[in-house]
């Protein structure tokens, strides 16, 4: 029976390149902003007298990668042995079965709950303070991989993009053409949320950024999304992508829960490697939190991803359908986490969208915005920013990550040394653990939660709750629930206490 194959080669003897014809100018300077060697081995070729051994054997090649020293190939079993009996190949691994998910979509005139939904899409992020300084994600380049752009080259709201000249890039790596414009609307909605711009409505923020568009899957044919994940993210780096914003993800129909370790996957080890050459890479969490599945996908659960949750823009809190934390490993996921109820493009105008798939370009169109205010950068030194400047920060849980970045942060360099009032009292008793808030809460209902969390060891979450605070309380966390907690950590309108549970 036929299957598909990864060949690994044992080496990249006899591959030579020069990366200055190689790379775009931008790949170079990112490489040398971040202080990556120019003659990196995993950006030389795959050997090509390996590759015309295995086209010997098969011609049924579809994927060569550099950074994997890898290529793919359809074969028999029978094929695939012979493949392996070659001196030069270190193993065979077989490409496994996967599907992702897409969100259906919906209208240039805006209903009275779209315009306030437009506006909270990035004022939720003080995106005003990005707008105001013109921080628009000029000189940032991002790549964005979906399922197609279908009429983006159409939409009004992304007009300004084709006539400036934006869109430097596309391939698509399911047919191996440059035209992405057909197939699906989701990546579309999706460039929307990243910098959808016209007259008085803007649905993202990076509406200056300069952009590579890759599309990566095919509905139905789910062998080859892995492979087109990592050969874009390789075609994104020699093409000086500084981010990758990826609303995509594997689960359950690949996977076990117990593989989101972040090593496992093949993409997830592509976006690490990404990361490594110096590129943001932002992904999304995934729409499973009320399925059986209910965690992280894959790339999201890499360590070097920024993963992206969704939270409900009424009430600010965790919107039901994004997946939760942490990682099967028990680092914290998601990262950081924005709307997941947006304003985007549809068939006819604009429409209202739901997914993590939304909140992604939005954190990405963000980190643009934010990578401009200063340069000097590198992307995981921006990774760590974009984390503290979130609303919730140092506190955390696994369903809102550090909660939603603030524009702020990157705006007013001194933001963090500003001194925050108590706003709660935290005492150990015999019942347990006493939370009191002695006054009743003023300003916008939706930062009036109480958000606390009990560790256990190597800091992993064991419990975490969040409490709608309408007038002055106290709680009391029992001493059941305390029986393997080593810390308690709290956080209410801006103040975090964090305390001992002495054993």
């Amino acid at each position: 029976m036929a299957g598909r194959y990864w060949v690994i080669f044992t080496d990249k003897s006899n591959s030579h390149f020069d990366p200055y014809e190689y790379f775009d100018a931008r790949a170079i300077q990112r490489r040398i902003i971040n202080k990556l060697p120019l003659f990196d081995s995993t950006d030389l070729p795959v050997n090509p007298d390996y590759i015309k051994a295995v086209k010997k054997i098969t011609s049924n090649i579809r994927t060569e990668s550099r950074w994997m020293n890898a290529v793919s190939v359809d074969a028999s079993k029978e094929t695939s042995e012979k493949l392996s009996a070659l001196p030069f190949v270190a193993s065979i691994l077989p490409v496994q079965f996967s599907k992702s998910n897409i969100e259906a979509y919906y209208p240039l005139t805006l209903s009275p709950d779209q315009e306030k939904l437009v506006s909270g899409q990035l004022s939720s992020m003080q995106g005003n303070l990005f707008i105001k300084k013109e921080l628009d994600g000029t000189g940032i380049r991002i790549a964005v991989f979906d399922a197609g752009y279908k009429k983006a080259d159409q939409m009004p709201l992304l007009e300004h993009l084709f006539r400036d000249k934006k869109i430097l890039k596309t391939w698509d790596f399911v047919r191996n053409k440059e035209n992405v414009y057909a197939h699906n609307m989701h990546g579309t909605m999706v460039l929307a949320c990243l910098a959808g711009r016209k007259d008085s409505i803007r649905t993202g923020l990076a509406t200056g950024a300069e952009f590579l568009l890759a599309r990566t899957e095919k509905w139905g044919e789910p062998f080859s999304e892995e492979e087109n994940w990592l050969a874009a993210a390789e075609w994104a780096d020699k093409n000086g992508a500084n981010i990758i914003s990826s609303s995509l993800g594997y689960t359950y129909h690949r996977y076990f829960k117990q593989d989101m370790n972040g090593q496992t996957s093949l993409v997830a080890r592509a976006a690490n490697m990404a990361a490594a050459k110096g590129i943001l890479v932002v992904n999304a969490m995934g729409n499973d939190g009320k399925s059986s599945w209910g965690v992280v996908n894959t790339p999201a659960d890499a360590d070097s991803v920024l993963s992206v949750g969704g939270i409900d823009p009424v009430t600010g809190l965790h919107i039901g359908f994004s997946s939760f934390g942490p990682t099967s490993d028990f680092r914290t996921k998601p990262n950081v986490c924005a709307y997941g109820e947006v304003v985007s493009v549809g068939k006819k105008g604009l429409k209202t969208v739901y997914g993590t798939s939304f909140s992604t370009p939005l954190v990405a169109g963000f980190a643009a915005c934010a990578w401009q205010s200063d340069p000097s950068l590198n992307n995981m030194e921006l990774f760590k920013k974009i984390e503290s400047s979130g609303s919730l920060f140092p506190y955390y849980d696994y369903a809102h990550g550090y909660g939603v970045p603030q524009a702020g942060y990157f705006i007013s360099k001194n933001s963090s040394e500003k001194e925050v009032e108590e706003t709660f009292t935290v005492h150990r008793k015999k019942a347990g653990i006493e939370i009191k808030i002695s006054r009743a809460p003023t300003g916008k209902s939706e930062k009036n939660y109480l958000y606390y969390h009990l560790t256990g060891d190597n800091n992993t979450i064991i419990y975490y709750a969040v409490i709608k605070v309408t007038q002055a309380f106290s709680i009391t966390i029992p001493e059941s629930k305390l029986k393997d907690a080593k810390a308690l950590e709290a956080f209410y309108r801006g103040y975090y206490l964090q305390m001992a549970i002495p054993e």
